[in-house]
């Protein structure tokens, strides 16, 4: 099986091409040379290849990528070029709670690329994932980093939201699994085995990286604005718009419905020490992570020429 990867450098994106054989994987991404709206492009990259495997995707906007460019233009690209490569099955990963008409551009779009994919006439699968976790994700890796620069940790609104941590090694079993055919639904839920208040998660992730911080809670609309003010300064914002979207609603239930995963191919492991261990980052956040930092080291180095 000859398998094409949008997204393929990216968090969930590049764990799937670990796994997968080199010689029959095709990783696509803005950093191999071929942009997601590309139609030529795609076609070229996919010739040859039984699957794709749709992960690219953003969870902020910066510049000409916006979420209706990445998500829809992006996701009617990687169809047309399916269609033209003779590629027999899509397998989407999605947002948990992408839908319609809820005034957040993430969640619209990702339903909106959802919607392509379902009238496409090609076989798939959409993988309505939730919060996904590993080395180098935006969970353990932003929590971590926060709870080693700051003594308080806020947490989006006055009730405690629940989550269901998804290991990046089960999700890349769940990818695994659609691409070989063994999903039985075209759309399905993929959360992790165990439910915890958000709050609870921060402490769990604090405590495995040795701080105790103060875990306070704050309207909505404060962390809307620590949100969008990290998305102006930061390289890696420590938290975005769209997930402070995701925040303040959970991120545990699927909306609309989509049945979970049958026994076997369901995830299993836990929000534990061990797994928690093994995603922690070195050191915490710092002036190297701030975009005034980044634009003065490249000024510098022009002027230096």
């Amino acid at each position: 099986m000859r398998v094409a990867i949008t997204g393929g450098t990216g968090f969930v994106g590049r764990h799937l091409a670990a796994r997968l054989d080199g010689a029959d994987t095709v990783v696509v991404s803005r950093r191999t040379g071929v942009p997601i709206d590309d139609v030529e492009a795609l076609t070229a990259a996919f010739a040859g290849c039984d699957v794709v495997a749709h992960c690219a995707g953003i969870n902020r906007e910066i510049g000409d990528q916006t979420f209706a460019q990445v998500h829809v233009d992006g996701t009617r690209a990687v169809i047309e070029a399916a269609r033209r490569a003779g590629v027999r099955r899509i397998v989407m990963l999605s947002f948990l709670r992408a839908r319609p008409d809820c005034g957040s551009a993430y969640h619209e779009t990702k339903w909106a690329a959802e919607q392509l994919v379902r009238q496409s006439g090609i076989d798939h699968v959409i993988l309505k994932a939730g919060m996904i976790y590993g080395p180098g994700d935006h969970l353990v890796d932003h929590a971590t980093r926060a709870v080693r620069t700051w003594p308080v940790f806020a947490t989006v609104g006055y009730r405690d939201r629940t989550v269901r941590p998804l290991p990046v090694e089960e999700a890349v079993d769940v990818l695994l699994a659609a691409l070989e055919g063994r999903v039985p639904h075209p759309t399905v839920a993929v959360v992790g085995a165990e439910e915890l208040g958000f709050g609870t998660a921060i402490r769990r992730i604090a405590r495995v990286a040795g701080r105790r911080p103060a875990v306070v809670r704050v309207p909505v609309w404060a962390i809307r604005a620590l949100a969008q003010l990290a998305e102006w300064t930061m390289v890696v914002p420590l938290i975005a718009k769209a997930q402070a979207r995701m925040l303040a609603e959970g991120v545990s239930e699927p909306e609309p419905f989509a049945p979970e995963l049958p026994g076997g191919i369901r995830p299993v492991l836990p929000f534990d020490d061990e797994r928690i261990r093994a995603a922690l980052p070195d050191g915490g956040f710092g002036p190297s992570d701030l975009r005034i930092t980044q634009w003065w080291a490249l000024r510098r180095s022009r002027t230096n020429r």
